[in-house]
């Protein structure tokens, strides 16, 4: 009888970890690239808008 519910509550708390760990994953991804272009912004000046940098 509980088996259901309980299955949707796992499901939900599974996926709510899943974007919550890709959500810090990418805000520290982003925080990095901020901390490389320096208070200047030079990155920016030589890669063309939207470039991929590895």
């Amino acid at each position: 009888m509980l088996l259901w519910p309980a299955v949707i509550l796992l499901g939900f708390l599974l996926l709510t970890a899943l974007v919550i760990g890709l959500g810090a994953q990418t805000t520290a991804r982003y925080e990095r690239e901020q901390r490389a272009e320096g208070p200047s912004g030079t990155r920016a000046a030589t890669e063309p808008l939207g470039a991929i940098s590895a």
